[in-house]
């Protein structure tokens, strides 16, 4: 079986990304594992000024030190009053990385005064696909929708809680994981890799 390397420690979405290749790749399997699963080595910077920048430049870093085909994504929300911010500072906007809560709160904050009709944004996600042989593949999600001004639901994560997609009546933290792969920015992206992977990858039988 394939060994592919997601390039994240985080758990949520190295299951994410599982159980969307498993519905997109059908019979077909790829082993994927994390940064948690393999000899640690220095990351790199998230220097790029885009989604897709910061993407390529973990996937890259991932497939020099590992040898192994990687993944790796960077998305954050984008938001209409803030002119496309906190974009690719999405995960520390409030100053500490990966601070969900602080940086959800800063964004409320910031936007206390705008009217509803105004609290327009989007979740973006550029994912990247390095292989050894030096080939890169990046494709990109987008969800569009409204903030709210209070938090709803307990599931998700990062700004999933104030985030009313497009044509729906839950936020993305009140959908189940299912629901959420169906309209996210990242279950778009990684559909979209997922027919990259089944093309340039060796996939095994289930």
């Amino acid at each position: 079986m394939t060994r592919v390397l997601l390039a994240t420690r985080n758990l949520k979405k190295l299951a994410e990304l599982q159980r969307i290749l498993d519905g997109a790749l059908g019979p077909h399997r790829i082993e994927l594992v994390g940064l948690n699963d393999v000899p640690e080595y220095q990351e790199v910077p998230e220097t790029g000024l885009t989604f897709g920048e910061n993407a390529l430049l973990k996937a890259r870093e991932g497939c020099k030190w590992t040898s192994l085909p990687t993944i790796a994504d960077d998305s954050g929300l984008a938001v209409d009053a803030l002119s496309g911010m906190p974009g690719v500072f999405s995960a520390r906007w409030s100053g500490r990385h990966g601070d969900d809560r602080a940086n959800l709160e800063l964004v409320l904050a910031q936007i206390a005064d705008v009217p509803d009709e105004h609290r327009g944004g989007a979740f973006v996600c550029a994912v990247a696909l390095v292989l050894p042989g030096g080939k890169e593949h990046l494709v990109e999600g987008r969800q569009s929708g409204r903030l709210l001004r209070a938090p709803r639901g307990e599931g998700g994560f990062g700004y999933d809680p104030i985030f009313l997609g497009d044509g729906q009546d839950r936020t993305n933290a009140e959908l189940t994981p299912q629901e959420k792969d169906a309209v996210s920015h990242r279950g778009k992206a990684l559909r979209a890799l997922a027919k990259v992977v089944a093309k340039v990858l060796p996939v095994s039988p289930g």
